[in-house]
């Protein structure tokens, strides 16, 4: 007969025949590289923040198009449902990469200036990867690759982002196997172009959402691309007013008109048609 501390210290030698042995936290996360990647251009302590917010960002935008690609691969194949999950995670990263402007926003204009001239024409405008997210999206200018020309990986994926169908593209799809009247124009329509609200198509989303029982995957799917939108709308509109509470209305150090030019990014809607149905309703 065995006792408890038998049993214990059998089941800890019998996990520890199927870990792996030699890996570390530090050693899985690649902590050493991650941790030595901030290197501000300043002496100044608020730049080490700037750093991280910018650094964070841009790893949770890998995570939001390793999921819109997951997203779209579903979509495509016909399997709405498991879609969801993936575009629910997003919003969800959304809404921490909107949070993160509070954490900028302590950072007062007079520690900015400190360090603003140190940046050069470095920009967020630049990010590869959110042109990428709002590529996916469906809102895509070929102006931006020029950005990216020294950095042959980046200018690839965000040329084949361009020229992919978007998220909406799919949806749309998607509609018109299940049997909804999506005009040929829109099926057929260049798909490297941004997407132009058509009155078809809000015809057949208004079939979805007044009928929802029967269209119920679609009118969810609908809802989640909502999400996206909205939650994109409430980033750009954080962003706007953080930037505004730090440098006012001066000019970007990317070139673009700063806060004007985030103003102008409000009036876009990725799936257009989603929005404007809910009047007719």
């Amino acid at each position: 007969m065995t006792s408890p501390t038998d049993d214990i210290r059998g089941h800890a030698i019998e996990t520890a025949r199927h870990e792996p042995q030699g890996i570390t936290y530090a050693g899985y996360l690649d902590l050493d590289t991650l941790l030595s990647a901030q290197n501000p251009r300043s002496d100044q302590h608020d730049e080490m923040l700037f750093v991280i917010i910018h650094q964070t960002k841009e790893l949770w935008l890998k995570q939001i198009l390793h999921e819109v690609a997951l997203a779209q691969s579903l979509i495509r194949a016909g399997d709405l449902v498991p879609a969801y999950k993936s575009l629910a995670r997003v919003s969800r990263i959304q809404a921490v990469m909107t949070q993160s402007w509070d954490i900028l926003a302590t950072m007062t204009p007079a520690d900015y200036l400190k360090f603003r001239g140190d940046l050069g024409s470095s920009s967020g405008f630049q990010s590869d990867q959110f042109r990428r997210f709002e590529t996916m999206l469906g809102l895509k200018d070929p102006r931006f690759l020029r950005f990216h020309a020294e950095r042959p990986q980046a200018h690839a994926a965000l040329v084949e982002a361009l020229n992919a169908p978007s998220l909406y593209d799919d949806a749309l799809r998607q509609m018109s196997l299940a049997g909804l009247d999506i005009p040929a124009e829109v099926l057929n329509r260049d798909v490297s172009a941004t997407y132009e609200a058509h009155p078809g198509v809000e015809a057949a989303w208004l079939e979805v959402y007044r009928n929802t029982e029967k269209w119920w995957p679609l009118y969810q799917l609908a809802e989640k691309l909502v999400d996206l939108d909205d939650a994109l709308l409430t980033w750009r509109h954080k962003h706007v007013v953080t930037v505004e509470r730090i440098i006012g209305r001066k000019m970007g150090t990317g070139g673009t008109d700063g806060v004007g030019y985030l103003v102008d990014t409000l009036k876009r809607r990725c799936f257009p048609e989603l929005w404007t149905l809910r009047t007719k309703l």
